[in-house]
Formats: C-alpha cells, structure tokens, sequence
C-alpha cells in the first residue's frame, strides 16, 4: 500500500515555484528534523508556480513504519493538488461514530481536498491527503500553459507507470520458476505461489487506493491486473479460481462436509457464537484480542511505541494466518495436500517471531509490567510449539 503519512504530519512547505521542479519540507510526529523532498515534475494548475504551507491542526499519530521513511525524497511527482473535490463528514467524528451506531447516515459535504502524492526511489508511493489541514497558498510566479498541463498530466502517468512497473517485476520474480500444470507440488513450491499472491494483492490494493471504487475505477484497475483479455482468460497467467479451488481442496459447488465428532478437540471447536474454528487458531485470536484490550487498559494505545505495536500487529497477523492454514481443517474439508498447510503455517510462524521480537523489544523499555510480557511469551511460544508440531504432522502425512 501506498505510504500515507497525513495522521503523522505536524506542518509542511511545497515548493513549485522553479518549474520542472518541487521541493518541500514537512515535519511529522516522533522525527526531530523534517523530511526533505527533491522531485521532478510540476503540481496541478492550482498549485503550480505557487509556495504551499499547510499546517495539520488535529493531532498527530506517529507512523508504525516512519523510521523507514528516508529523510531525502527523491523521484518524480504523481498528483499535487489542494483543489481535488471529495465527500467529507460534516460533523466530527465521534458524533459521526455515534450516528452509525444507531444506524443513521452522518451528514456530508462537498469539500476541497489536499491530495499530495509522490513517488520516491527509496520509499515507493508515498500520500499526503486530508481535508482538514490549514493551507495557505502563495500568488503564482507562474502559470502551467494548456500544453505544459498536457505534458504535466503524462509526466505524471509516466511516474505512475515507473511505479507499477516495479510490482510487475515483483510479481514475475515470485512466479519464476513455478512448476508445470498438474506437476505434484511440494511445500516450497507453495511457498512461492503464496509470495505471487501476496505480490498481487499489492499491486491491487495500490490501484484500488489510488484510483477508488467507482464503476470505471474497477475496469481500470481490471484492466491494469491483466484480468480483461480478448478469449475472457486472466491474461497475465495467473492461476484461475478453479485451479486455486483444486489446491486448496474447495468446491464452491458443493456444500461443506460437517466436522468429524471424533476430531473435536483436536481439529475443530465450536466457538460460543457458533463458529467453527481450530482450537490453535482460535487460542492465537482469543490471545491477540485480549492484548489488544490491554493495551488500551494500560495506556499503551497513546505511546505510539513501534515495538509494541509490532508485537500487537504480528500477533494479530499470526492470527490471520494460522485461520487461512487451518480453517478449511476446522469445517471438516479434506485436506488434499498437506504440503500447502505447512507452507501457509510457516508463514504464521514468521510473523509469531516477528511479535515476539516486537514483545522482547517493548518488556526492555519496560512498556508493560513484567507479569503481563511473562505471559504474553508463554502464549506466544506455546503458539510456537503447536504450530511446529502441526507442521511436523502434515510432513509426514
């Protein structure tokens, strides 16, 4: 996904008054000195030739990924308008929340929207979008003619087409190598199917924030996902929902098997509102949610720490995982190739240790009584052993 900074940032500065060029600064919560942009291109006519000051009047949540935002942003400019037309809320948020609640529809307002969006060599897409900042936009020292807005427009698209030319690359380096059509798979050749998909789902997620939800927003991004082709096949060579149903053993056909009473326990559970899950799925959620809890009970939700928010968000994350290794296991679906389950439940794995380094991290700072990051390891390494114990289950069957 894009990097969106607007939470993070406390004020800043574009500057096109040299055209062909923009440079600016803006200071963001949690970073003494500003980032500095350097980019090529110019901004929309509203903006272009004019010094942009903007100042973000709510408050500020520092970025969990901020430290990898580089201090120097370079590349090319994408959108740089603070004229963009959006439906914003017209009463604040927590009356909107409260609305909601109660099943009514907050009022809206057709509102001026500051959309700054870049693309840098080192960080990616990166976005500034809000509609609450206070502007503040200097006279024009010049003014884009209908041609250099033609040319603006390209340079722009071009800058995009850079960008998503490195997730197709990203893309083809994780389906290099796959095996041919009905080859047997084994779990690392799962592993790098799971890496396209992940590759994919990037660049979707990329296009569906910049482009939105709209009718032609969905057959533009139809269209750049290589889903379109003249025969009506996935035109990038990816697999289809049929080939994907065949190795993850579903038949949207046919009606789920129920459960095998004798695997209670063991494969499955049935959660107090119905659900079926398995119990180490289940254990790793119940665990996640009850943090959570504690992390607003304790405060910690207001300090903004990085680690601890990295223990929350793998832990969730393990969660997530473990439920797309084990869930079809829980609703009683044969298992046609245990291999994918030990590819998918590495992958939990993974994020199990990256929470783990994140909870290491926070108890060191002392973020949380001792007792509280005692407890929050036991779980997370007994998560660990039933995980490794699956894994070693499903090798051998």
């Amino acid at each position: 996904m894009a990097f969106r900074i607007q939470d993070s940032v406390v004020r800043g500065e574009i500057d096109n008054r040299a055209k062909g060029v923009v440079r600016g600064r803006i200071w963001l919560a949690g970073r003494e000195d500003p980032v500095s942009l350097q980019l090529q291109g110019n901004a929309w006519p509203d903006l272009a030739g004019c010094l942009l000051t903007f100042v973000n009047p709510l408050g500020r949540l520092p970025h969990p990924h901020l430290d990898s935002l580089q201090s120097l942003q370079c590349g090319s400019v994408g959108d740089l308008t603070a004229s963009r037309k959006v439906r914003a809320c017209a009463v604040p948020m927590a009356e909107a929340a409260a609305m909601r609640r109660r099943g009514e529809s907050p009022p809206e307002r057709l509102a001026n929207c500051l959309y700054l969006e870049w693309f840098s060599e080192a960080n990616g897409r990166v976005v500034i979008e809000s509609t609450d900042y206070e502007l503040t936009v200097s006279t024009p020292e010049w003014r884009l003619t209908p041609t250099e807005e033609e040319e603006r427009a390209r340079q722009a698209e071009a800058a995009l087409r850079r960008f998503l030319a490195r997730l197709d690359a990203a893309i083809d380096q994780r389906s290099a190598g796959q095996k041919e059509a009905g080859a047997e798979w084994d779990e690392h050749d799962y592993e790098q199917f799971l890496k396209e998909c992940d590759a994919r789902t990037d660049k979707f997620m990329e296009l569906l924030d910049k482009f939105g939800e709209s009718r032609k927003a969905m057959e533009q991004i139809a269209e750049e996902m290589g889903w379109d082709s003249p025969d009506g096949e996935a035109g990038d060579g990816s697999l289809s929902i049929e080939e994907i149903d065949a190795i993850c053993g579903g038949d949207a056909s046919v009606p789920p098997p129920k459960p095998d009473p004798s695997r209670e326990g063991i494969d499955w559970i049935r959660t107090p509102n119905g659900d079926l899950r398995h119990p180490l799925q289940n254990r790793c959620s119940e665990c996640a949610i009850k943090y959570w809890r504690q992390n607003s009970q304790l405060g910690l939700d207001q300090v903004g720490d990085d680690d601890w928010v990295r223990f929350l968000s793998e832990f969730q994350t393990t969660s997530a995982k473990l439920a797309g290794a084990l869930s079809s296991i829980a609703r009683g679906c044969a298992v046609r190739d245990p291999a994918f389950v030990v590819a998918y439940l590495k992958r939990a794995l993974n994020h199990l240790h990256a929470s783990l380094a994140g909870l290491e991290a926070a108890a060191r700072k002392q973020l949380l009584p001792e007792t509280m990051a005692a407890e929050a390891r036991r779980d997370l390494l007994d998560i660990r052993t039933g995980i490794l114990q699956l894994m070693e289950d499903y090798r051998h069957r």
